[in-house]
């Protein structure tokens, strides 16, 4: 079962900072997991099947901690805006459209076509407030072989009356609805995960009922945290009670301990913030293409880093225009240079090899074992044939997936993608 090996030059990080490159090495997938990497191939394993790619880059798959499947249909627009005034003006208006089940279909038809294509291998998706749109979302991406949680997203206050949901009772109804439709369809890759969009967006009631569901069925959690200076001043002014905007969440038991919890962007997290999110295991999805293109600020990676806190990468469709997680990873590189320079230079700014690990194992760890070719480790895998854009001379395996993730060679050049050691494409 799935047993094969997969030639070519392999690349990894096993750790964050560290790249490991094997040239023209065998990988071993094993019942859908990594079992070595191989200069040869032993003799115990000489009857398995050889894919040999032809001197292509091996490199884990990628995993998204944060994109927005509704705001798919937009994106590349209304980027002059910051976000509270791009959430009235362009996401609030195209998420409104998702009560109607065949615009759901048509839009998240596409979105799931492109997400297979892509670098994606793994996603954490927010959907809407609409449970049936989110339940045509989950068959969709069940299609693609991705192994993905979809959120069916809750908000009964500060939302556009056709978006806001009549109540803290509805809501959390409708909610599990979703989860028993969800858990009814036997999904082998997609799963149900709690969606309070943000603390502006719940009241303390629906926060209530959410935990309680949370705890029932033992789902993860997603949300968004400290992004935009106006969204923290707001939760200040709707939660005076709490220390701080992550403090709130925790004190409904959304904020980590109990269930894995990825929180997106924290652009403006104070030091006692970070201090909660390190105790309690919350991942972090930084999303740098939107701290640019909505104006929020660029968070301190670094910083995260150094304190040890969980942290991978999301590509924020549509607050960031494009699904690529090659682009991801560039741009975090991008602002953390920003960051250094015109912020804090006595904070370095980030390595290729700590991106391209948060986009694999660092985003992985909330899917469990994920995103490196340690033994054991699901093998997720893409051969990329970066011979789509030449070069006059010869270059290293490491120098040759730099190049081959700064010039967007996920855009053309995946020519196989594994997933849990079956292949999608």
């Amino acid at each position: 079962m799935n047993n094969f090996f997969l030639k070519g030059n392999i690349c990894h990080t096993p750790e964050i900072g560290k790249l490991e490159t094997f040239e023209n090495s065998y990988l071993l997938c094993e019942n859908g997991k990594c079992n070595g990497i191989f200069a040869d191939i032993p003799e115990k394993y000489s009857s398995y099947p050889v894919q040999d790619t032809n001197g292509s880059l091996i490199i884990p798959g990628m995993v998204d901690l944060h994109i927005h499947a509704p705001q798919y249909a937009f994106r590349g627009l209304g980027m002059d805006c910051e976000l509270l005034d791009w959430l009235d003006r362009h996401a609030f208006p195209e998420e409104t459209k998702y009560s109607d089940p065949d615009y759901a279909q048509k839009a998240y038809s596409i979105f799931a076509s492109d997400l297979k294509k892509s670098a994606t291998t793994r996603a954490v998706i927010f959907a809407t407030r609409h449970s049936q749109a989110t339940i045509q979302l989950m068959d969709l991406m069940e299609k693609t072989g991705l192994v993905s949680f979809v959120g069916k997203v809750n908000m009964d206050r500060e939302a556009p009356e056709a978006l806001k949901e009549e109540n803290a009772d509805s809501s959390a109804a409708d909610t599990v609805r979703y989860i028993t439709k969800a858990f009814e369809r036997n999904y082998k890759n997609t799963y149900p995960i709690i969606t309070p969009r943000f603390i502006p967006s719940c009241t303390d009631s629906l926060m209530e009922k959410l935990s309680e569901i949370r705890r029932k069925y033992n789902l993860p959690v997603q949300s968004h945290l400290s992004e935009n200076l106006g969204e923290v001043e707001l939760v200040k002014k709707l939660k005076p009670d709490a220390l701080f905007y992550g403090d709130a969440y925790d004190s409904f038991g959304l904020f980590g301990k109990e269930s894995n919890t990825v929180m997106a962007h924290c652009v403006h997290s104070t030091d006692a913030e970070i201090e909660r999110m390190k105790e309690n295991g919350v991942w972090v999805a930084h999303c740098p293409d939107s701290n640019m293109n909505v104006s929020s600020g660029v968070a301190p990676i670094r910083k995260y880093i150094d304190k040890g806190l969980r942290i991978g990468l999301g590509t924020d469709v549509a607050g960031g225009h494009t699904q690529s997680m090659f682009r991801a990873i560039v741009a975090s590189l991008q602002v953390s240079k920003l960051y250094w320079r015109l912020i804090d230079q006595s904070v370095k700014h980030l390595s290729f090899s700590e991106s391209f690990y948060m986009a694999t194992k660092g985003g992985g760890s909330f899917f469990g074992k994920v995103g490196s070719f340690e033994k054991g480790y699901e093998f997720d895998a893409l051969v990329l044939d970066d011979s789509v854009r030449p070069h006059p001379q010869e270059i290293s395996v490491s120098q040759r997936l730099e190049r081959a993730v700064y010039l967007g060679i996920d855009l053309d050049g995946i020519k196989e993608k594994y997933i849990r050691g079956i292949k999608c494409i």
